[in-house]
C-alpha cells in the first residue's frame, strides 16, 4: 500500500476543522484530524508545506517508522503545530491499515478491553438554578457524569459558560457550544481568583444537595491558579467527592503539583495542552495525577498517546481523553477506538457536534445511556464529504483570553 494523494482539507461547518485525508495506489483512504484550536492554519501549512511532500511514494503500512521519520527528521521536535500534524498523519494511516485487514481499528490495538465508554458532558449556569436546569438537561441526553462550572459573582464573562457562550460576529448564532470567536480580534473576558474561590465550593455543596451523593461531578479550573490556590481548591471541594478537579494550575511547572497534592486528596486531571511524553516524565513517575488528558489529535497520534498511556498504566493513572468540539469527530473516533483497548481507561469527555459537522463528518460512532460506542465498521468508522465540506470555508476564529482588574493579562 502505498500513499499516492494526501489532500489537507480546511472546512468549518459549525467551527473550523483540519482533516488530512490520505489515500494509496489500491484505492483505500483513511482519515486524520490535524485540528488546533484558533492556530489551524500553522498546522495547514505545517502538513501542505513541509509534511505532504514526505508521504507520497511511502508504505502506508509502516506507521511506526514514519511516525519516528516526522517526529526526528525535523530536528525542531514537540510543540502542538508539529503534534498536530503528525497526529493527522498516524491517524489516517491507522484508518487505512484497519480497513485493509477488514476491522474496526481497536482489535488492530489488541481487541476491545469493554463494552462502551463512559463520557462526560459539560453543565454550567450564571446561578445555581440554571447550573440545576443545565444538568437536568445532560441528564436527560443520557450523560451520567457530568462537569458542572459556574459563572462568579461580579464578573460578565469566563470560561466553560454556555450562558457567556461567544456568539457568532453579527449573527448571533451559537458556535458549536465553542469559545472560540469568529472575528479578526480574540473576545477579552476577566477574572478574580479570590471571588472564585470564594463561590466554586458553594456551588457544589447546592449541586449535591440538590442531586445527591451518586452522581459523578467533575470541574476544570483551566490552569488559573498558582500552586498554593490550587491547593485551597482541592482540599475546599474535598466534601463534594469530585470525580476530578482538572488543571488547577499551568502544569508546566510540574513540581507544583507536589505542594497541591500535599494538601488535598481530590483527584487530579492534567494534560489537554500537554504533545508528548515528555511533558508526563515527571508527575507520572510522582503519580502527581489521577487522569491523563491529552487528545489523539494533539499527541502525536495513537501510537504515541498510547505509548503515553501505557507508562501511565504503571502508576494506576487512567485516561480521560480531551473532546469538546475542537476535536473533530476523526480525533473523537480516534480517541473511542484507544479509549476501547487501552486498560487504563477512566473516562471520555463528550460534547456534541453540530449538525453542520455531522453533515460534513458521516461517523459509525454512537451514544447511548451515558456511554459512545465505537461501532464496528472498518478503520476508525468516520467518513468526509467533500462536496458538504466545501460549502463551508474556514473563518478566522480566536479562542478568548483573561485580564485582571488592574489590567494584566492572566492564563485563559
Amino acid at each position: 500500500m502505498i500513499i499516492d494523494k494526501a489532500e489537507v482539507i480546511v472546512t468549518s461547518p459549525d467551527r473550523n476543522f483540519v482533516t488530512l485525508k490520505l489515500t494509496t495506489d489500491d484505492g483505500l483512504s483513511g482519515l486524520g484530524d490535524a485540528t488546533l484550536n484558533g492556530r489551524e492554519l500553522a498546522v495547514v501549512a505545517y502538513l501542505r508545506e513541509h509534511v505532504v511532500p514526505l508521504l507520497i511514494g511511502r508504505d502506508a503500512s509502516s506507521i511506526e517508522d514514519t511516525w519516528q521519520f516526522l517526529y526526528r527528521s525535523a530536528y525542531w521536535r514537540r510543540g502542538p503545530v508539529t503534534m498536530a500534524a503528525i497526529a493527522a498523519v498516524d491517524v489516517a494511516l491507522w484508518d487505512i491499515k484497519a480497513k485493509a485487514a477488514g476491522m474496526p481499528l481497536y482489535q488492530l490495538l489488541g481487541g476491545a478491553s469493554r463494552t462502551g465508554l463512559l463520557a462526560y458532558g459539560h453543565a454550567s449556569g450564571k446561578t445555581n438554578d440554571e447550573i440545576f436546569d443545565s444538568i437536568r438537561s445532560h441528564q436527560e441526553q443520557g450523560y451520567k457524569a457530568i462537569r458542572v462550572q459556574s459563572a462568579v459573582p461580579g464578573l460578565n464573562s469566563i470560561y466553560g459558560i454556555a450562558s457567556n457562550a461567544t456568539f457568532e460576529a453579527n449573527k448571533g448564532v451559537r458556535y458549536d457550544h465553542e469559545p472560540a470567536q469568529r472575528g479578526a480580534l480574540p473576545n477579552e473576558e476577566d477574572w478574580d481568583t479570590r471571588a472564585y474561590l470564594r463561590h466554586i465550593p458553594t456551588v457544589f455543596e447546592a449541586v449535591r444537595i440538590e442531586f445527591g451523593a451518586e452522581l459523578p461531578l467533575l470541574h476544570d479550573a483551566h490552569h488559573r491558579l498558582t500552586p498554593i490556590q490550587a491547593a485551597r481548591l482541592g482540599k475546599s471541594l474535598e466534601p463534594y467527592d469530585l470525580f476530578w478537579i482538572e488543571d488547577l494550575t499551568p502544569a508546566e511547572n510540574q513540581e507544583a503539583l507536589r505542594l497541591v497534592r500535599q494538601h488535598t486528596t481530590s483527584p487530579l486531571a492534567i494534560g489537554e495542552i500537554f504533545n508528548t511524553v515528555w511533558d508526563y516524565q515527571l508527575i507520572i513517575r510522582e503519580q502527581l495525577i489521577d487522569y491523563e488528558r491529552s487528545a489523539v489529535t494533539h499527541t502525536g497520534g495513537i501510537t504515541h498517546l498510547k505509548k503515553v498511556l501505557e507508562f501511565a498504566a504503571q502508576y494506576q493513572i487512567k485516561s480521560g481523553m480531551h473532546g469538546p468540539t475542537d476535536i473533530s469527530p476523526v480525533g473523537m473516533a480516534a480517541a473511542m477506538h484507544l479509549g476501547l483497548a487501552i486498560h487504563n481507561f477512566g473516562i471520555q469527555e463528550y460534547m456534541m457536534h453540530g449538525a453542520k459537522t455531522d453533515s460534513v463528518f458521516e461517523q459509525s460512532f454512537t451514544w447511548n445511556d451515558g456511554m459512545l460506542y465505537a461501532g464496528d465498521k472498518p478503520g476508525i468508522g468516520v467518513e468526509l464529504d467533500l462536496d458538504e465540506a466545501g460549502r463551508y470555508p474556514y473563518v478566522q476564529a480566536y479562542l478568548p483570553y483573561n485580564r485582571l482588574a488592574d489590567g494584566t493579562v492572566h492564563d485563559w
